[in-house]
């Protein structure tokens, strides 16, 4: 077998080892095994048309061509002419089944249905990684930067799952990469042939494998063996060195959460969680999240609540950066909350379950104290917890105690204004809010005498007066012209009412944001209560002064409206008279509730309630997997797309950056500085004539080569008067005793390549820019660094093995 067949086994090997990352994304996994054929497939093409041999371009072109024949066939056979050539019907399904397997990607959980779409994006994906692959390491003989499509393999797949054994997935991929710079190492070192040592004896397999040396085999063998310490040790490195450093998490709903560690002055922040929600609300199973027991005698206000979106900057809602403390034994009594309001104090055990790791704590509130294990934080603002380093909800058991808070109607109405600071910023709106909103808000709330009746009066218009229509499938936007358009459309679910409703609030002068948690779920056999995904749910929060922050339900057949909002508004003209409350017959039809809305109090005063819903089955309480957030999607395979036009297009910038640091220069005014400069502008100008055509000739003096080059490149006089000023300035440099200094050489080489543009033709000068010869410096350093890296890493590996093997007591004296 050749060194290049062999070189394109470990591509296809590296290849598929990094993909096996995407093995917990999806059940079942007979998709890898269809990948690992198409790319087998793809390498031995490769490998025959190097054996003709053709052009490296055409080599490349012809395995994506074949690849393109193998998708069509596997995913568009019915489509396509003859079951195999492409026609417009076959990737107009191919087109069709991506869409739907990006959409799929968003809607189901981890880990997912293998879909056909699902399918054709993970074969489709590795397929390309392979082509890049095949590409760098084998047609064009540089197996290191091979390492970056690999790496984007690895990347978006370890950014999606969270099964904990990523680590198993890097050493698959790491050893696979390693695995091709051997190969490659090898075969280099065979294209030099045998060599025979002087002495000693020598195996078969040592000659035909090129390794014998003249000083022994065992020799010959101290580069591999170094090669392989050095592997070992990146190895570890890589594994240990995360293990110790901050974690990065994010996502808010999803199964991770976004905190950041800090001391004691840390701050925190998060994403928007709109995505999360939507897509929590659209799963097509309604996973356990959380399971809770709890002393209250009823639930119906027990929302676990996970983060407060106290900031509104009319692009989105979302949570400020606050100071975390450590956890308090006792949290600080609630902002607000005066002595006069009924409170009780109730105690509420929480499971959460394995596959659910988010860094923020679903809580009731307000919490009063909690008791968990683990790297927790408190943010007094929101009275939340945040996981610290990694720390996560995953199986987490922990006890709450909070506080049942059950003002009055009279109470409410009765709240004094709130302190200036917090109306001040709590009460923030964009510029960028269309006055629709405000004048909406002014219509709703039209009579009302304070604060408290202006907030039923729009809880009472978003939940059933105004027509609007709960529906988990409208366009997702959270920014001001979002507000507007649910204004006017009337259709959303839970996020455009909460958000639509606190901006209004705040156009009214009431402090208010919007809390992101769950809703109560729904009653077990077995009396525990049982949170699912389909119970993430978002309301607004409004403050009043000396009850503190209030909940709200806008959201119509979601939740609960609380009893006070359902209390008849006092009125000075007869207070023993009751506001009349609409029937149910009045009320618009809406979205059928889900399983785990909870009858609103004034639906109970009707007796419009129906039959309790079904108890889930003890048998879901730990939940089967997560979901994908479509925001990570995104991101995930948008980078990979990124990276995938950023490698042809990695000559190019290259090339720019590199004339960029030439041309401009160090700036240093010693004569090593401008020696330094001159010979950058040099370089500069040769390699710009490589890229339209002209290859430099190292054996020629810089006269002789600039005469070649304007008569190659067929420059006008003041271009060749320009480089002949260069050519000159580096004999200087060469050979001049004391160099005079030179000024001017970076536009000198600007107007060279002003001339050869000039004279190039269409076809050359799109080259020159997309595809540069000149690039290939690049690959021919890559080699040289490589050798220097480990060379360095070898020294240190042997001084640390020599210093290891002293004895104690001398390793205490030279220490």
């Amino acid at each position: 077998m050749s060194g290049r067949a062999r070189l394109a086994i470990f591509a296809a090997v590296a290849t598929l080892a990094s993909a096996c990352a995407l093995l917990p994304l999806v059940d079942p996994v007979r998709w890898m095994f269809q990948a690992a054929l198409l790319v087998c497939v793809q390498s031995a093409v490769g490998t025959a048309a190097r054996r003709v041999p053709l052009a490296r371009p055409l080599t490349v072109a012809a395995q994506a061509v074949v690849s393109l024949l193998l998708i069509t066939a596997v995913f568009a056979r019915e489509q396509a002419l003859g079951g195999v050539l492409p026609s417009p019907q076959a990737f107009q399904e191919l087109g069709l089944l991506m869409r739907d397997g990006a959409d799929d990607v968003g809607r189901y959980a981890i880990p997912a249905p293998l879909t056909d779409g699902i399918r054709l994006l993970l074969v489709g994906g590795v397929l390309v990684i392979g082509l890049a692959v095949d590409a760098l390491a084998v047609t064009y003989r540089s197996a290191a930067p091979a390492g970056l499509p690999l790496l984007a393999l690895f990347s978006v797949a370890a950014g999606l799952s969270d099964d904990g054994h990523d680590w198993l997935w890097f050493l698959l991929a790491a050893g696979g990469y390693l695995l091709l710079l051997l190969a490659e190492g090898r075969d280099r070192l065979s294209q030099w042939g045998r060599l025979f040592p002087g002495g000693g004896p020598r195996s078969p397999e040592r000659m035909a494998s090129g390794l014998a040396a003249a000083g022994g085999g065992d020799a010959a063998l101290a580069p591999v063996r170094t090669g392989r310490r050095i592997g070992a040790l990146a190895l570890g490195i890589a594994l240990a060195v995360p293990a110790v450093l901050p974690s990065l998490n994010g996502g808010l709903l999803d199964r991770r959460g976004n905190g950041e560690k800090g001391g004691g002055g840390s701050t925190i922040s998060a994403v928007n969680p709109l995505v999360s929600l939507q897509n929590s609300l659209n799963q097509p199973e309604n996973r356990e999240v959380l399971s809770y027991r709890t002393t209250s005698d009823t639930t119906q206000d027990l929302y676990l609540r996970i983060v407060a979106l106290d900031q509104f900057d009319g692009t989105a809602w979302k949570p400020s950066e606050r100071r975390v403390t450590d956890v308090p034994e006792t949290l600080p009594r609630p902002p607000g909350l005066g002595s006069g309001i009924r409170t009780t104090e109730i105690t509420t055990s929480v499971s959460a379950a394995r596959w659910y790791a988010q860094s923020w704590l679903p809580l009731p509130y307000p919490a009063t104290k909690v008791d968990i294990e683990g790297r927790w934080r408190f943010e007094p603002e929101g009275r939340t917890l945040v996981g610290d380093r990694g720390q996560s909800t995953k199986g987490a058991r922990y006890q709450v105690s909070s506080l049942r808070v059950q003002p009055t109607a009279d109470q409410l109405a009765a709240a004094p204004a709130p302190p200036s600071r917090l109306l001040r910023e709590y009460t923030q709106v964009p510029d960028s809010l269309p006055p629709v909103v405000r004048q909406t808000a002014d219509e709703v709330t039209a009579g009302a005498r304070n604060a408290y009746e202006k907030a039923v009066k729009l809880q009472d218009w978003f939940s059933y007066k105004g027509g609007f229509t709960y529906d988990t499938q409208v366009r997702a936007g959270t920014g001001s012209q979002a507000i507007a358009r649910f204004l006017e459309q009337k259709e959303g679910f839970c996020v455009h009412f909460s958000f639509s409703m606190a901006a209004m609030a705040r156009t009214l002068g009431i402090p208010a944001r919007v809390a992101v948690g769950f809703t109560p779920g729904t009653k077990k056999s077995n009396g525990a209560m049982s949170v699912g995904i389909k119970d993430a749910h978002a309301w607004p929060e409004l403050y009043f002064e000396g009850v503190g922050w209030t909940r709200f339900e806008p959201t119509p057949s979601r939740g609960s409206q609380p009893d006070y909002t359902i209390e008849p508004i006092p009125s000075d003209d007869d207070p023993e008279v009751p506001a009349p409350r609409p029937s149910g017959a009045e009320r618009p039809s809406t979205a059928a509730p889900s399983p785990s809305d909870s009858c609103p109090p004034d639906a109970r005063k009707l007796g419009d309630c129906g039959a309790a819903p079904p108890a889930p089955s003890d048998d879901d309480s730990e939940g089967g997997g997560g979901w994908i957030s479509r925001t990570a999607t995104i991101v995930g395979f948008g980078a990979l797309a990124c990276l995938l036009i950023a490698i042809p297009l990695a000559p190019m910038l290259w090339r720019l950056r590199t004339r960029t640091r030439r041309l401009n220069g160090s700036g240093g005014r010693t004569p090593e500085d401008a020696a330094d400069r001159t010979l950058a502008a040099w370089r500069e100008l040769v390699d710009t004539a490589w890229d339209y055509g002209i290859v430099p000739d190292d054996a020629q003096t810089s006269r002789r080569a600039v005469d070649r080059i304007a008569e190659a490149g067929r420059l006008d006089p003041a271009a060749t008067e320009a480089a002949g000023r260069v050519a000159q300035a580096v004999e200087q440099v060469l050979y001049a005793p004391l160099p005079r200094p030179v000024t001017g050489l970076a536009d000198d080489v600007r107007r060279v390549i002003t001339g050869l543009r000039a004279s190039a033709g269409r076809r050359v000068r799109w080259r020159a820019l997309l595809a540069p010869r000149s690039a290939v410096r690049l690959v021919w350093a890559g080699p040289q660094r490589w050798s220097t890296w480990a060379d360095r890493w070898g020294r240190a590996s042997r001084r640390w093995t020599r210093w290891s093997s002293l004895p104690r007591r001398t390793r205490r004296q030279r220490g």
